[in-house]
C-alpha cells in the first residue's frame, strides 16, 4: 500500500513538484493526474492534496517555481556572458537542456493547453513568456548598441522570433529525439543575428 506522507515539509513539496513537473513536460498539464504523480511517490492521492489541494494549485505552484528558476539562470547568464552573442547562445542553450532530458519547455507545453487551464495559470504562462520577451529584448537592444547584433525592426519583434523559433525548434526536434536539430536552428538563429563580432573565449 501506499503510505501517506504525514508531515508538511517543504521536501515533501519539493519532490511532489519535481514529479510532477517531469510528467508534466514529457506528457501535458492535461494527460497528468494526481494518480500518476502519487504512483511515482509511492504514496496516496491524499497525500498530494494535503500538499497541493487541487491539480490548478499544484499547476501554480509549476509554473512560479519554473519561473523564479529560469530567472536565476537568466541572471546567471548575464553574469558569466558580457557580450550579447554569448548571452543568445547561453539562453538557447537553456533549451537544449530541457530537450536532452527529453522533455518540453513547461512554459511552452502549457501555451499549447493554454484554452484547458484554470485562469491563474494562464497568467502564469503569458508573464513568463512576457519576462523571456523583456529579457531578451534588453539582450538584444543592447547588442545592436555595441554592434555585436544587427537586425531590422524592433527589439521587441526580434524578441518574440526568438522565443517562437526556439520553441518551434523544440516541437520539431522532439518526434525525431534528435537534440542536433534544435541545435542547428538555435545556431542559425543566433547567427543572423550576429555581425562576425566574436565572443570571447
Amino acid at each position: 500500500m501506499p503510505r501517506p506522507l504525514r508531515t508538511r515539509s517543504p521536501d515533501t513539496a519539493a519532490r511532489i513538484l519535481d514529479v510532477a513537473e517531469r510528467l508534466v513536460q514529457r506528457r501535458g498539464f492535461n494527460a497528468v493526474s494526481y494518480a500518476d504523480v502519487a504512483k511515482e511517490l509511492k504514496v496516496t492521492t491524499a497525500s498530494l492534496h494535503y500538499h497541493f489541494p487541487g491539480k490548478a494549485e499544484l499547476g501554480r505552484a509549476l509554473m512560479e517555481r519554473y519561473a523564479e528558476r529560469f530567472c536565476a539562470a537568466l541572471e546567471e547568464i548575464e553574469r558569466t556572458h558580457a557580450e550579447a552573442p554569448g548571452r543568445l547562445r547561453a539562453y538557447s542553450t537553456l533549451y537544449l537542456r530541457v530537450l536532452e532530458q527529453d522533455r518540453f519547455c513547461l512554459c511552452g507545453m502549457l501555451a499549447a493547453e493554454y484554452q484547458t487551464l484554470p485562469e491563474d495559470m494562464r497568467q502564469a504562462v503569458i508573464r513568463f513568456l512576457d519576462d523571456n520577451e523583456t529579457w531578451l529584448t534588453r539582450v538584444l537592444d543592447e547588442g545592436r548598441r555595441e554592434g555585436s547584433l544587427r537586425f531590422t525592426g524592433s527589439a521587441a519583434d526580434v524578441a518574440r522570433a526568438v522565443i517562437s523559433s526556439l520553441e518551434g525548434a523544440m516541437l520539431v526536434a522532439r518526434p525525431y529525439g534528435d537534440t542536433s536539430r534544435f541545435e542547428a536552428t538555435a545556431d542559425q538563429l543566433v547567427a543572423s543575428l550576429t555581425s562576425g563580432h566574436p565572443e570571447p573565449a
